[in-house]
């Protein structure tokens, strides 16, 4: 039998997936778990991968006409109360604040105390308090479109959490938008949900399917809601991000009107849309390994680190000069438009410990020089999409010459392993067999292990979609935008369908 190779994370994703997750955001020094239940706190350089995150997209925002502000944590009761289906459906996640002060009893201990007039709520989501501000802002059709986007934190109150993919609080964005037509709304939905497939893609190495969400899985209060959705190693689908046409419907719960161009009062027409830091967790389960993260270099925190090789106290000095002036000339070179990124580790810890360190931490290259480095004017490379045993000498000009390459070359390398990952576990399924066969594990002590993506017919009933989350514990991930009209017939329930969706269980 072959000796099994050591790997920097354990378990490994074939012996526990879920176990291996947690160790890799602890291994790459992501984020820990903090005192209050289902939180999380995120160290820095899992903020640095979330700031990283929030630029490019923030950027994409204001390209297509949008403006940042910000609205109250707090959102009262009775704001909720004014869309029905909207506060049923967050209710169970709501947490709330009855009192606005605390108070000591004769033996030191805190109450609270000074019940509030009306609860107030922890925002889940900001529809209702934002609509009440835009109802004042929106008189005339020359007021719109109103393009806002807000940057913030959220609560809803998890039973089951795990970091980053579903916790207690998380970060994300959340655009809102008014329109003068239906037309200009839908459009806006399309847009956005466009927006985020080019950042997934193009920034993230994470192929996804744009599509549109089944009636039971819409947003509370939404007439249609979009989304991308992506596969994770483990073949389970990670909805990465979600875009919402709202019709009229927070329009008139908000009293969002207008006077068209004939002076007559209308209702707006509204969207809102939005992803998360679950983004972070869609990118560790897109493309880290047995030894840990791996950071698509356009997301990456830093984009090399330069590890000084110094056994002997003499060739201190000699060595730390040469990496502060490669230092230099590595961010006089430009990658996706800005300087690379590059980090010094001088430390003074074990070179293998050093190294990995940072292999665990996803950074795309890693440069050893020492004495002989520096006699031949070359560094020793090993690069995060390679094996850690895969390092080669380069000559130090070749090395600055061909950085970009290096690092566009990993970045289309992920992207097309993981749509490769992707493509090799998505099936076409006619038979109902077939279906619960490919999504019953064989394992049945390894139950996260299944098939993948099943594009399947589907009658358009709910009953099927109930019938195989109770099944099966897979739902429809979303109706595909582009797939193509056919003639069909449900892979459960044997009716007419004229569309494939995309079966699959998920986080």
């Amino acid at each position: 039998m072959a000796k099994q190779e050591k790997t920097a994370i354990t378990p490994t994703r074939g012996e526990d997936y879920p176990e291996w997750y947690q160790q890799v955001i602890r291994g790459a020094d992501l984020a820990e778990t903090s005192p209050v239940r289902g939180c999380m706190v995120i160290k820095p350089w899992g903020y640095a991968l979330w700031e990283n995150i929030q630029r490019v997209l923030d950027d994409k925002f204001k390209e297509t006409g949008h403006s940042n502000a910000y609205f109250p944590l707090f959102i009262p009761m009775s704001f909720l109360q004014k869309e029905a289906e909207h506060v049923e459906g967050f209710a169970k996640e709501c947490a709330v604040v009855t009192h606005h002060r605390l108070e000591a009893d004769d033996a030191g201990v805190l109450h609270p105390a000074g019940e509030l007039d009306e609860p107030l709520i922890v925002r889940p989501t900001s529809e209702t308090i934002i609509g009440a501000m835009f109802a004042k802002w929106v008189q005339s059709y020359r007021d719109l479109p109103l393009l806002i986007n807000q940057w913030a934190n959220v609560v809803r109150w998890e039973l089951r959490t795990r970091l980053f993919l579903r916790t207690t609080e998380f970060l994300w964005q959340e655009g809102h938008t008014v329109h003068a037509t239906e037309e200009e709304a839908m459009k806006e939905t399309r847009l956005m949900l466009d927006v985020y497939a080019d950042f997934a893609e193009n920034y993230m190495a994470m192929p996804v399917i744009k599509g549109e969400k089944t009636p039971g899985e819409r947003f509370p209060g939404a007439v249609n809601t979009y989304s991308i959705e992506a596969m994770m190693q483990d073949c389970k689908a990670l909805q990465a991000g979600t875009s919402h046409f709202l019709g009229q419907n927070f329009a008139k719960a908000s009293g969002i009107k207008f006077q068209d161009e004939s002076g007559t009062e209308v209702l707006a027409w509204t969207t809102s849309w939005g992803v998360s830091t679950r983004l972070i967790g869609g990118l560790l389960m897109t493309h880290s390994d047995d030894n840990g993260l791996v950071l698509p270099p356009r997301l990456a925190p830093s984009h090399v680190v330069i590890l000084p090789v110094i056994h002997k106290d003499e060739t201190r000095e000699q060595v730390m000069t040469y990496c502060e002036n490669l230092a230099r000339e590595i961010r006089s070179v430009q990658f996706d438009g800005k300087p690379v990124r590059v980090e010094i580790d001088s430390r003074d810890i074990r070179g293998g410990e050093k190294t990995w360190a940072w292999v665990k931490k996803g950074i795309p290259m890693r440069l050893e020089i020492g004495p002989r480095d520096i006699e031949n004017d070359s560094v020793f490379l090993g690069r995060r999409d390679r094996g850690t045993k895969d390092r080669v000498s380069q000559p130090r000009t070749e090395f600055i010459a061909t950085l970009t390459d290096q690092l566009q070359e990993m970045q289309d390398a992920l992207l097309a392993r993981a749509r490769a990952f992707r493509d090799e576990h998505t099936r076409r399924i006619d038979s109902k067999e077939e279906f619960y066969a490919y999504f019953t594990p064989e394992n049945k002590e390894k139950p996260e292990v299944h098939g993948g993506f099943a594009m399947c017919h589907w009658s358009g009933e709910e009953a099927v979609e109930a019938q195989v989350k109770e099944d099966l514990n897979v739902t429809i991930r979303c109706i595909p935008q582009d797939a193509p009209q056919e003639d069909g017939v449900c892979v459960i329930s044997g009716k007419p369908s004229k569309q494939r969706v995309i079966f699959a269980k998920s986080y």
